[in-house]
Parts: structure tokens; sequence; C-alpha cells
């Protein structure tokens, strides 16, 4: 994994396709979160539990949705939610999410396509990190959509770049027109990767089901 090292999240974001991307996941599990607290000091994970806090009551059924090695479930366990579900693309970054403990149910599933949960299965969806460079389309929203529940909510983080470019104020929008959703809350602008990559900014978006 040498050949990689510089930048883990960059090598990351260079995949090709889904495949390509699950295999890069799956090779880096292991030391995923050694990597991004020492190389980047990642906060996404932290921003949006609290977030989450605000809206989403603690015997809620919650999707954690682009899991990876289970940090957001972590987080959210230890402030006292039990009911939580992961959906990962990456085999090897569920193996780890699964020695956390915190999940009732671990699934292998891909943001962008049809999530195999009935409709109304949650009553929220948390999704860090995923919503991003070469990963999750804004298409994926209809589906968090879908499997939550009425009065539920979504809390997930997004670039700001990304929001403005790619296709997401769109799909935010279009999601809101329809009535299916309506808007919550959004943070500042944040550094969530600062020793690696501080002109990185995310923002915390929250919307409600309607």
């Amino acid at each position: 994994m040498t050949q990689r090292r510089e930048n883990v999240v960059q090598w990351v974001y260079a995949a090709a396709n889904d495949d390509q991307l699950a295999e890069r996941y799956d090779e880096w599990a292991n030391t995923y979160e050694e990597d991004l607290d020492r190389d980047f000091g990642w906060s996404g994970p932290s921003l949006a539990v609290d977030m989450a806090l605000k809206y989403v009551p603690r015997d809620a059924r919650v999707l954690d949705a682009g899991a990876g090695t289970g940090l957001v479930g972590q987080l959210l366990a230890d402030r006292g939610y039990t009911e939580l579900v992961a959906m990962d693309l990456s085999e090897g970054m569920l193996r780890e999410a699964r020695k956390k403990g915190v999940y009732g149910e671990l699934h292998r599933m891909v943001m962008g396509d049809a999530l195999g949960f009935p409709s109304d299965s949650f009553d929220a969806v948390i999704s860090v990190g995923v919503l991003t460079v070469g990963h999750a389309p804004a298409s994926s929203l209809d589906e968090l959509v879908r499997v939550t529940r009425p009065g539920g909510h979504i809390v997930f983080t997004l670039r700001p770049d990304v929001f403005e470019q790619g296709g997401f104020r769109e799909k935010q929008a279009e999601l809101e027109s329809a009535g299916r959703w309506k808007h919550v809350d959004v943070s500042a602008p944040v550094q969530v990767l600062p020793k690696g990559e501080p002109e990185v900014l995310h923002q915390v978006w929250v919307y409600q089901i309607r």
C-alpha cells in the first residue's frame, strides 16, 4: 500500500467505478481510522452526530448510510442510540464496523442503487462523507427519502463545491418542491480534514420527511 500513502483520500476518490471504489476501501479498511485521525484529523462523524442529536430521538431506528468502519455508529451508540443499521459498499469496511458491536444489522449496498429496504423503514438516516467526489451521486437522496418514514430526518455531510457543482442543489430543491422533504437546518462550512486537506470544507444538512 506504500504506492498511495502520500494521500490515501485522493487515491480513493480517483476510483473509476463502484467496483474499484469498493476494492480500495477493502484494502484501506484495516488502517482507515488510524490514517484519517493521524494524517487528516477527520471530524465529519462528530459534527454530523452533534447535529443529529438535535433532531433524532434516542429510540429512533437509524440507518448509517455509508457506515465505513462504524465511526458514526460508535458515536451514536455512545450517546444512547441502540437501534442502528449499517450499510456500505465495502465488505472490508463492514467487517471492521461489525467489530464495534453497535449495529443490529449490517448490509452491503451501494448508494445510488435501489436500496434493499422497504419504504419507511427508518426513523432517521445519517450519511457522513459519502455524498462526495467519486462516491454517491445526488440521485442517492431519492432512496434515502424513500426508506425514511414521514416525520423522520435525514442528516448528511456535503462539501459546498459538490453541492453547487454535483447536482445536489438541484436535487435538494426538487425534493422540497415535490413535497418529499423540508429543509430543517444546515451548519456553517467547517474544516473536516484540517491536517491533510485544510481547504476541504463540509456542511451538515438536515431535512425532515413530509
